[in-house]
């Protein structure tokens, strides 16, 4: 898998609002730079909480979208697989515990993703968020669950 391959890539139908094809979306991309997982990102002024100031929930989303494709690419590496092939797996939130350290300015950010332990269907990361002049202002851990897996039947992947 080369480094710059991006995971939302390689997620079809994905329509989400933080990571998937989505015209309104923040349409992020994430990629493996080493062990770690990377999103750059820039904000725009409809994202702002107070003037100048990225809002919370955009900053959950990113941290919570970054975190479900890490997984998903996770899953694959363990395979020693390129995300182009057969099965696919998806992720959804478990759960999400973020920890706002410092106003973010609303303007350039970088996530950065690490898989801390994989167990069965779980995937538990760690993502630190960053402004753009490297401050770290966020932090998250992240229970993601393999929800979808094209091997098994998919009528019945996503009932609860």
């Amino acid at each position: 898998m080369n480094n710059s391959e991006y995971f939302q890539d390689h997620m079809p139908e994905n329509v989400c609002f933080g990571c998937g094809d989505n015209h309104d979306g923040l349409r992020i991309k994430s990629f493996w730079e080493g062990d770690v997982s990377i999103c750059q990102w820039t904000s725009k002024e409809k994202y702002h909480g107070w003037s100048n100031l990225m809002n919370g929930g955009i900053i959950a989303t990113l941290i919570d979208c970054h975190c479900m494709g890490t997984a998903m690419a996770d899953a694959y590496r363990r395979e020693n697989r390129s995300l182009d092939t057969l099965p696919e797996y998806r992720y959804a939130t478990g759960t999400l515990q973020v920890k706002y350290l410092k106003p973010t300015p609303n303007t350039e950010v970088e996530l950065r993703a690490s898989v801390v332990e994989v167990k069965g269907r779980k995937t538990v990361l760690r993502c630190d968020f960053y402004s753009d002049k490297g401050i770290k202002t966020a932090e998250a851990e992240v229970v993601a669950i393999r929800v979808f897996d094209s091997s098994e039947n998919k009528d019945s992947a996503f009932k609860s």
